[in-house]
């Protein structure tokens, strides 16, 4: 019916237009004798005749209704019906029954049926709130994958309006939203990709045309890229013809290829268009006229949008903003600042000969013969009876299947989705921003979770109160539900997110296993990007709390992909449709000593060892884990997490690895790397930091870097001129709780300002510089380095890189950096009493200063685990690089950066080696151990950590301790006992024929 419609369309021409010439009419006149050839054509004319000359004009004039304005309101509308003779209304707030009533009123004292059109983008709900309910934002349908939805969507909206006595929706919108801080558009697209708003747009336009409700293309020639609201003032654009054709208008050409009834035109600038100042492109013949109709084949209806907005009422009013929108080519004035001035105005054109009678009379047959083809010519009154339910009865099964088809998983590091339905170990709180008491989402989430508290954080509330409840809340539970609600639609002042709510979910996200919901629009979701586990979910109400909750639980999967790029974490397109459970944790097979070849009786010295390390305070506890050929012989924990004995060394216990961050982290990186061809060992720095260029570190060799022989400093002690003389922390660098401006987390209670991370960076490229490749300075800045240029050359921060090449793929379960964000707080072994710089227990977060200044994320240090993680990753280096059949790092890289690499010292690339001498050494001076082949491989951490690898006995050992516990690197007692190579040796005194497994290994991977 809408194609029929379109081919009944307009084809003449004015004769001129804002200054402009143009053919004068050149088809048949109006008046002609030939019969009409179309029972549309018939109706029109017989209409058009009983009309008089204003009459005929007034049919293009639409004029707004309401039913909640009272008895003036009432009074108006009638008497430009009756007066007027105005052609159309346009229905907005009200009641449906009393609009009903009022629409049957308005009707009946009509010369001509009234053309009634309404602005319902998301239903009748957009207009009647109080008592019908709306469907979803255009932004919520965005993520929506199955176009078939949308159509149903629209066609439920066409069944809505003409149960309400409406034949014309000023819908759908077909503006791509480039701009996400475009205040009037944003979450009523479709989002940012001209495919997606082109398909689902067409898929809305069918659905409601296909029940006989015309749709309206909007807002012509696009709106999306404005950051102005032409309701206030006129929006520019400034964009090549070439670039808008590439993107704006290409929603419009589907739509008009599929037969769209109506277009509106919006009030833009758009100087590519027409240069003409004052003249918006609802005005603009070159838009209108040109660009729409000639250009791009459109002869359906063509309406203004309202034409009381500031972007023309600025420029015209009393009736002259209509005149201006037919010269340039409309159809149909909508909303003009007077009906009866509109008519005036155009009339007295007409006689001045600025348009042509016949041209207009065109019009008017076109509007004509779209209200029979919408039904008008048998109109029958609005039945006001059970409408209410009759508008609501397919809203709520629909609204049911777009939020379980539109959620949107965007992260969900560490496999914290889906939360278990009964878990005794994992404690959860809902903790609601924004709201002031508890709604519908909680009572979603005790559906699958009785056992859930709840914790309240209004709008209203300050930033004072934010310790406390962090406080409470890591306390007293293993992970948070985050949900951000009620805020803002519109990007003005932070979609209302004010600072103390960010902070607190920033805050949250940081310190504890958090799940981040957005109940709204997804735009905000820049405020806490960083989250490890975030859901996008476009609306706050119940049914899509329901969903939600449903994903949350594993109930449901999500199916959403995001309509918008909201940060530089997620993009369009972003969205995770499965939920796969953690792979099982890597499971090494356990094995009775003697099956290996080893003595058990000699095994048990390393627990004397153990206790011996405890009673002499090197060390409060320690996890001691040993692998030979590739079965685990030894695992065991001893003594506590500190010196007070109140909490148990357990084997899920996580320790601060320290410097074997540098090979469990970077170092795996850099092969990973140099297996894919992305980094030669042998290219510069400058090659791959832009921001070293110009510096003397510019030049410095990858391998040089590796080998500790840069010549660079030892490191460098970045947090000494953050503090006050009085050794207190600068409290314009440092807050003590997360802010706008203060976001990298360095300790509990504790956030630096960002901007400092590039001071580091500067200190760094200013430091001493040896003549490279000459010293051996062993050096934490080498692997700050490194780790900048594995992100570099990823695109990935360090942390996201490892967990996503190696640590979830290994089925790792403690591995990674920043474990208060993944981990209980009980699980975390602390370090020590910080009392030069922090001032406080470190306990989650990293010991080392610098690493912790980076915000626990650094090439040399911040990373943590157990015992058992680790020796995966070192047993996957043993076999050569493969782990349970998958391949990490090809064996030929590993046998390179694990063998001597330098004349001047002892290392690998990045692997530290046993000493080249060790052979004529005394065993208390031997390193790693006497008994190491030259084979071995590892590194050690300034924690009290250790893992080496020694593929001529296949062995791997693993030790982890904190013998930092409590006061610092004073505690060397550690070293002076020799614990770590003194339970090392005992793996080779275990072993009963050494000579025979190390012949036999000789020609394995290694």
């Amino acid at each position: 019916m809408m194609k029929q419609l379109l081919v009944l369309g307009l084809s003449g021409m004015l004769l001129t237009a804002n200054g402009n010439p143009v053919p004068a009419s050149d088809n048949k006149p109006v008046y002609s004798d030939k019969p009409a050839a179309t029972p549309a054509e018939r109706w029109a004319d017989s209409v058009f005749n009983t009309l008089s000359h204003e009459e005929r004009i007034a049919q293009l004039i639409m004029i707004r209704m309401h039913s909640n304005l009272g008895a003036d309101h009432v009074a108006s509308v009638m008497a430009d019906i009756r007066n007027n003779k105005i052609g159309g209304l346009v229905t907005f707030q009200g009641g449906p029954v009393r609009q009903a009533h009022l629409i049957n009123r308005y009707q009946a004292i009509s010369k001509v049926p009234l053309l009634v059109a309404t602005d319902a983008e998301w239903g009748l709900g957009m207009r009647f709130v109080d008592s019908v309910i709306a469907f979803p934002r255009n932004l919520m349908l965005g993520a929506v994958q199955d176009s078939t939805l949308i159509y149903e969507v629209g066609k439920a909206i066409g069944e809505q309006c003409k149960r309400m006595g409406i034949q014309y929706n000023f819908a759908p919108v077909l503006d791509v939203n480039n701009n996400p801080n475009n205040p009037v558009i944003n979450d009523r697209s479709f989002g940012e990709d001209k495919y997606q708003v082109a398909r689902h747009g067409v898929a809305m336009i069918k659905g409601m045309q296909d029940v006989g409700v015309m749709a309206c293309a909007k807002h012509f020639p696009g709106h999306g890229d404005t950051d102005v609201d032409s309701h206030y003032d006129l929006p520019s654009i400034n964009k090549s013809l070439k670039e808008l054709d590439s993107l704006e208008l290409y929603p419009f050409r589907r739509a008009i290829e599929a037969g769209v009834g109506s277009i509106m035109i919006a009030h833009l600038y758009i100087p590519a268009i027409d240069s003409k100042a004052n003249t918006p492109t609802s005005i603009s013949y070159k838009t209108v006229t040109n660009l729409l109709k000639k250009d791009m084949g459109f002869d359906g209806l063509v309406v203004t949008d309202a034409l009381e907005m500031k972007g023309i009422s600025k420029y015209y009013s009393k009736g002259q903003e209509s005149l201006q929108s037919l010269l340039a080519g409309n159809d149909l004035m909508e909303l003009p600042s007077t009906a009866k001035g509109s008519i005036a105005a155009i009339a007295q054109a007409i006689k001045k000969g600025r348009i042509s009678r016949d041209e207009v009379y065109r019009r008017v047959k076109k509007v004509l013969r779209a209200k029979y083809e919408l039904g008008l010519a048998h109109l029958q009154p609005i039945d006001p009876a059970n409408i209410t339910n009759d508008l609501n009865a397919a809203v709520l099964p629909l609204r049911e299947r777009i939020s379980e088809n539109a959620i949107t998983l965007l992260r969900n590091d560490n496999h914290l989705l889906p939360f278990k339905t009964e878990d005794a170990e994992q404690k959860i709180a809902v903790v609601s921003v924004g709201t002031d008491g508890n709604n519908t989402f909680l009572d979603a989430v005790k559906q699958y979770r009785k056992d859930v508290d709840s914790y309240i954080f209004s709008s209203r509330q300050p930033a004072s109160q934010i310790p406390a409840m962090v406080k409470r809340l890591k306390d007293n539970y293993q992970a948070v539900i985050i949900a951000v609600q009620n805020y803002s639609r519109r990007p003005a002042n932070n979609y209302g997110l004010n600072n103390a709510s960010r902070m607190l979910i920033n805050q949250l996200q940081e310190e504890m296993p958090a799940a981040t919901i957005a109940f709204g629009n997804p735009y905000a979701i820049r405020y806490f990007c960083d989250a490890t586990t975030i859901i996008a979910a476009y609306e706050d109400d119940s049914i899509t709390h329901k969903a939600v909750a449903k994903v949350l639980f594993g109930q449901l999967e999500p199916k959403g992909k995001l309509p918008v790029t909201v940060c530089e974490n997620y993009h369009f397109g972003t969205g995770i449709t499965s939920i796969i459970p953690p792979p099982p944790p890597a499971l090494l097979q356990s094995a009775a000593p003697e099956s290996v070849g080893l003595n058990s009786q000699i095994l048990q010295r390393i627990d004397s060892l153990a206790y011996d390390m405890i009673d002499k305070g090197a060390a409060p506890g320690c996890q001691i884990l040993a692998l030979k050929d590739g079965k685990m012989v030894y695992n065991k924990n001893f003594g506590y997490y500190d010196y007070s004995q109140r909490e148990k060394v357990k084997e899920n216990s996580v320790y601060d690895l320290a410097s074997v961050t540098k090979i469990c982290a970077t170092t795996l990186s850099v092969m990973r790397l140099y297996d894919e061809g992305k980094l030669d060992l042998d290219s510069t720095l400058g090659k791959y930091l832009i921001w070293v260029r110009g510096s003397n570190k510019e030049n410095l060799r990858i391998r040089d870097i590796l080998l500790h022989q840069a010549g660079l400093v030892a490191w460098i002690p970045f947090y000494r001129e953050t503090l006050y003389p009085n050794g207190w922390p600068d409290t314009s660098l440092y807050k003590p709780i997360l802010d706008s401006t203060h976001t990298v987390r360095v300790a509990e209670s504790l956030y630096m300002a960002p901007a400092f991370i590039d001071t580091i960076k500067r200190r760094i490229l200013d430091s001493r510089l040896l003549p490279p490749g000459r010293h051996y300075i062993y050096s934490d800045n080498d692997f700050i380095f490194l780790g900048k240029v594995v992100e570099s050359i990823t695109g990935m921060r360090l942390d996201r890189y490892v967990r996503e090449t190696f640590y979830e793929p290994l089925g790792l379960v403690t591995t990674g950096f920043q474990p208060r964000s993944r981990l209980p707080l009980k699980q975390l072994v602390p370090t020590e009493f910080e009392n030069y710089f922090r001032v406080q227990w470190i306990r989650g977060d990293v010991h080392d200063p610098g690493a912790a200044m980076f915000g626990g994320v650094a090439g040399h240090a911040g990373l943590f685990s157990n015992a058992t993680d680790l020796g995966v990753v070192m047993q996957m280096l043993l076999n050569g690089g493969s782990f349970n059949g998958q391949e990490y790092i090809k064996p030929e890289t590993i046998r390179l950066f694990s063998s001597y690499g330098s004349s001047i010292s002892r290392r690998g690339l990045g692997f530290d080696k046993p000493e080249k001498d060790n052979a004529i050494r005394r065993p208390t001076n031997a390193y790693p151990c006497k008994s190491a082949s030259p084979l071995t491989f590892g590194h050690t951490g300034f924690t009290g950590t250790c893992v080496w690898v020694d593929p001529q006995y296949n062995l791997v050992f693993v030790y982890l301790s904190n013998r930092v516990c409590p006061n610092g690197g004073a505690n060397t007692k550690i070293s002076q006992l020799n614990v770590r190579g003194n339970m090392m040796e005992v793996l080779y005194d275990a072993m009963v024929d050494r000579s025979a497994m190390s012949n036999g290994l000789l020609s394995g991977n290694f």
